[in-house]
């Protein structure tokens, strides 16, 4: 289905869908209600964290660029804190990482589907001496909620990457997560959310690696975690991350934001005891979809490589310096990315707190939060 799916995104196929009609008008209406009965559907609006992370690493060295891309995942909401959003939190790790600064620029905007992508690729890509060195997606799960055709929505997303792709920047996507994991979708429509989720997020590790991106299934991250912490790795409004929660997606996030860039070697060979595997890339995009934090990556040979990385805990109270250079806005006035709290909180609130056709596969390894990035 992944590969039907990707295919007729390709050649602007519109008939193809993941589930039937009515069923998927059964999940939109059971995720609508299920945002009314965890507070409307309401969070905090996501903070700026737009800035220069790692300034104490400022030397030579230009400092990285980091874009970020997407719906509310990547912007943030449901935290209050700059420091808090999965933009600071991969900024502040690739700065620590890399022993650069890293400059960040978040255009992700909350509810947004694929097809706004165009819209905020060209905001990234506007000047072309600020291009991003790498950016991150996190999409699809509006496209879910909202019927969005899944070619349609993987052709745009595919048309993104290509874009960045082109204009010199490495590509890192979370794909959609599973829907199945909020509380309020209850069975027998859990099932359904969680297949068209994990079909949706199969597509798009399938388009995004024939366009030389990488994928990082977020799936149900969140899902074992939450049934035991609930309260903790689900925002206010029971429906977005908390701030827990962010910092477990971005800690399977970061080890591939970090290998994209090449800043530690991987070995090309097989490590048993992480249960690494080489599979053709739909089938390795499939089971990528079905375990979270599993990256996807394109190779030569005709064969995808299944590995499992061990993650690194992240800060989650990291808030990033002003940046000196303003961004030009559409409408032609000028801000500045950051402004920090008159205290020094600096979160902004006022509170001071060649397209390949096979793939490699890399799992994560251990609990989130365990051991070192390797």
């Amino acid at each position: 289905m992944a590969r039907r799916i990707a295919a007729g995104a390709a050649y602007g196929g519109g008939s193809i869908g993941l589930l039937g009609a009515a069923a998927v008008g059964v999940l939109l209406a059971e995720v609508q209600l299920a945002k009314r009965q965890v507070g409307g559907g309401v969070a905090p609006v996501p903070p700026s964290a737009d800035g220069r992370y790692g300034v104490a690493f400022t030397g030579p060295a230009e400092p990285l660029r980091l874009g970020l891309l997407g719906d509310s995942t990547a912007a943030g909401q449901g935290v209050r804190r700059a420091g808090q959003t999965p933009g600071a939190l991969l900024a502040s790790g690739l700065a620590a990482v890399s022993e650069r600064p890293v400059d960040l620029r978040n255009v992700a905007l909350p509810g947004a589907r694929s097809d706004d992508l165009e819209r905020q690729v060209s905001l990234l890509v506007a000047d072309p001496a600020r291009t991003p060195d790498v950016c991150v997606i996190m999409i699809g799960a509006n496209d879910v909620t909202h019927r969005m055709p899944a070619t349609q929505s993987v052709r745009c997303l595919t048309t993104a990457v290509r874009r960045l792709r082109t204009a010199g920047a490495e590509v890192v996507v979370g794909t959609c997560p599973d829907l199945g994991t909020i509380e309020p979708v209850y069975q027998p429509l859990r099932w359904v959310a969680r297949r068209v989720s994990r079909q949706l997020a199969a597509a798009q590790t399938i388009g995004t690696v024939e366009q030389g991106g990488r994928t990082v299934s977020l799936g149900d991250l969140l899902g074992p975690e939450f049934e035991a912490n609930p309260r903790e790795l689900f925002g206010p409004d029971n429906y977005h991350p908390s701030a827990e929660g962010y910092a477990t997606a971005s800690m399977a996030v970061l080890p591939t934001l970090c290998a994209v860039l090449g800043l530690w070697p991987e070995s090309d060979r097989l490590d048993g005891a992480r249960r690494e595997d080489m599979l053709p890339v739909a089938k390795a995009a499939s089971q990528a979809a079905k375990e979270a934090g599993t990256e996807v990556t394109g190779a030569r040979a005709p064969w995808a490589l299944l590995k499992h990385r061990r993650r690194r805990r992240l800060s989650a109270s990291t808030d990033p310096h002003p940046h000196p250079h303003p961004h030009p806005e559409p409408g032609g006035s000028t801000r500045l990315d950051h402004r920090p709290d008159a205290d020094g909180g600096g979160d902004g609130d006022g509170d001071g707190d060649g397209a390949p056709r096979h793939a490699w596969v890399r799992r994560p390894s251990g609990r989130p939060g365990k051991g070192a990035v390797d």
